[in-house]
């Protein structure tokens, strides 16, 4: 199982946290699909903004949107405009109705994100940098900043090549079934001149819960 789902999926209550908390009130899918196509707005059209997670929280008609970025200076703009202008975005785009809450909120560790480093890789293809490349340096990168280990999988026409294919580098360890370890994933789309390529990033920060395991012990 561990290998065919989400790790984040798995671990959703252990290492991780809902990315929507509400209530349904009989509304459940049209709330659900609202929040869908949020997070991929947020994600096409601040691509480059380093946005690690988006959460959204719904207390009777509020609405909270907190974005997890690793460059919150570029969400926020100059006085807050670029709040306001992500809000005049969303309204306009998905038709939201209210005021909207939008709060920016920095992820410090920016190495340890594998969101970013999937969007990262898939931009750089884009720009026709070799894939082997960054995924050598991504993976050097990641490991240095402490992580335990890493897995990045990239899957598509690679190189203009005829048939697809998939390439994948793995340093360290990566115990997928092992609940307690947080095991953070990212996926992102690279869109070339001979179609889409799949990136994947695995990043295993370690085991939760280490300390009562040893309490055990005593």
């Amino acid at each position: 199982m561990g290998q065919k789902i989400n790790p984040k999926v798995l671990r959703l209550g252990i290492t991780d946290q809902w990315r929507s908390r509400w209530i349904s009130r009989g509304n459940f899918a049209k709330v659900l699909k609202e929040d869908v196509l949020i997070r991929e707005f947020i994600f096409r059209h601040h691509r480059k903004s380093g946005v690690d997670r988006v959460e959204i929280e719904r207390f009777n008609d509020e609405l909270l949107i907190i974005i997890k970025t690793t460059k919150p200076g570029v969400l926020i703009g100059r006085a807050g405009g670029g709040i306001e202008e992500l809000k005049k975005k969303l309204k306009k785009e998905l038709g939201l109705k209210g005021n909207p809450k939008i709060n920016i909120e920095e992820v410090k560790h920016v190495n340890l994100s594998a969101q970013v480093w999937a969007e990262s890789i898939a931009d750089q293809i884009e720009k026709r940098v070799s894939h082997r490349k960054l995924m050598k340096q991504a993976l050097d990168q990641i490991t240095d900043a402490g992580a335990k280990g890493v897995k990045i999988k990239i899957k598509g026409r690679l190189g203009g090549s005829e048939i697809a294919r998939d390439e994948w580098l793995y340093r360290g360890s990566l115990p997928l079934h092992t609940l307690r370890s947080d095991i953070d994933y990212g996926d992102a789309t690279a869109y070339t001149t001979y179609g889409t390529i799949g990136v994947k990033v695995w990043i295993n920060k370690g085991e939760k819960f280490q300390e009562r395991a040893h309490d055990k012990e005593f």
